[in-house]
């Protein structure tokens, strides 16, 4: 009986202390947020396309959260090699967030944009495939959409699977690729 008196006593004294003491739900600001994982481009091969490589990482960029393109400085790893030929446009992934995309000028002289070629090779990086639905509002329909698309941006269903792609226990590092195997190929 004096036990629970007590423990009645006890409670009550808590509650009373409790708005005393300013306990608060955690705010949006005291979530912690998730780090995206950078990854390096050098364009330092691309000859005239630099610009729309720098285009796509943009697009990217804007795109996404849970990874970041940076162009490669001085002393920086390379994650994407990027190369200009007289070929169609393509990409070989080693891994995820690695390996070499191609700009190639057989797709440019037959009237695709160039930023939305760009942007696509980059997606095959971040690991979407092709999907060759015809759509302009698909950049991974590739060459499959007409000449006249000039969509250069993923859709809601592209930025998710990147988004997931790069989500979980590897965001926040930095990754470096110690080279190129050419594991898969993608052609635009």
């Amino acid at each position: 009986m004096i036990v629970r008196k007590a423990a009645r006593v006890a409670v009550a004294a808590l509650g009373l202390l409790l708005p005393l003491v300013g306990v608060a739900a955690p705010t949006a600001a005291a979530q912690p947020q998730a780090l995206a994982r950078t990854l390096y481009y050098d364009t330092s091969q691309a000859q005239e396309f630099a610009a729309d490589w720098d285009k796509a990482a943009a697009n990217w960029n804007s795109s996404v959260s849970n990874v970041r393109l940076v162009k490669r400085g001085s002393g920086t790893p390379t994650n994407i090699r990027v190369l200009a030929d007289d070929g169609w446009p393509r990409a070989y992934v080693s891994s995820l967030g690695n390996g070499t995309v191609y700009m190639g000028r057989q797709a440019v002289e037959q009237g695709y944009h160039r930023p939305r070629i760009t942007t696509h090779e980059i997606g095959h990086i971040l690991g979407l495939p092709d999907r060759r639905t015809g759509l302009c509002a698909d950049l991974m329909s590739g060459s499959s959409a007409p000449t006249s698309c000039r969509n250069e941006l993923p859709n809601a269903a592209e930025r998710a699977q990147v988004e997931r792609n790069f989500a979980g226990s590897l965001a926040g590092v930095e990754v470096r690729a110690a080279g190129y195997s050419g594991v898969e190929c993608f052609v635009y």
